[in-house]
């Protein structure tokens, strides 16, 4: 129940609050410097992917930037549809691609999925970023987003640590630049980690009621795919 108090009983404690929040936030410009000190790991060899133009490799997903953001996307060969989570994180990807651009950025979404499938999803949910396809190559195993039958019955590292049976697939986000053609990898979130790239959730979280999924069977037990929600 909300505690109800006076404006100055709310301006002492939103102060207060406040400094927590500055706190927080010169806590996370710390955490980006340590994101960005990193070492760069050469990513070996080089990878495929299905796209609108045909194969591109993963030096071509650039798109003639020198960094490349790839949202791991939930999209199993042979699913019918893209997951509702991811597909809860994809509704706010549009629009901020061209502002990535003008900074050196290209934002794009990987999957299993074979690209026919993954575009028709696309059309159906109304998006316009740029996905592609990883059928048939290692990149979502060898980035930690896709599990082997063997590693789903014995075990795999799932989110950096070792997780006795990993799904099949989990959702992720990776960053890579390049220097000339060879192309590094830098980063890796999962889990959690994704929670700041939601838009959505990112606004519930300043609301009276915050997400409010404490009584539910798991805290995402509510999101639908935003043509599937009732009224």
């Amino acid at each position: 129940m909300p505690t109800i108090g006076t404006h100055e009983e709310w301006l002492e404690a939103r102060l207060e609050l406040l400094a927590r929040e500055k706190e927080l936030n010169r806590m996370r410009d710390e955490l980006a410097g340590e994101r960005r000190r990193l070492p760069w790991v050469p990513v070996p060899g080089d990878y495929v992917f299905g796209g609108p133009d045909g194969e591109r490799s993963l030096r071509d997903l650039f798109g003639g930037r020198g960094q490349l953001l790839v949202y791991h996307f939930m999209f199993g060969p042979d699913w019918d549809e893209g997951c509702p989570s991811c597909s809860f994180w994809a509704d706010g990807f549009d629009g901020v691609g061209i502002h990535l651009a003008h900074r050196d950025v290209t934002f794009v979404c990987t999957s299993r999925a074979p690209y026919e499938k993954l575009d028709a999803y696309r059309a159906r949910m109304g998006w316009s970023f740029p996905w592609y396809s990883s059928y048939g190559s290692t990149f979502n195993y060898d980035f930690g987003v896709s599990f082997t039958p063997e590693q789903q019955r014995d075990g795999g590292t799932c989110n950096f640590v070792h997780h006795p049976h990993p799904p099949d697939e989990a959702p992720g986000i990776s960053a890579f630049a390049h220097r000339g053609d060879e192309v590094f990898h830098t980063y890796s979130s999962y889990s959690r980690g994704l929670d700041p790239i939601n838009v959505a959730y990112q606004l519930i979280d300043l609301t009276p009621m915050g997400r409010d999924e404490g009584g539910l069977g798991w805290p995402m037990a509510w999101v639908r795919r935003h043509d599937a929600y009732d009224g």
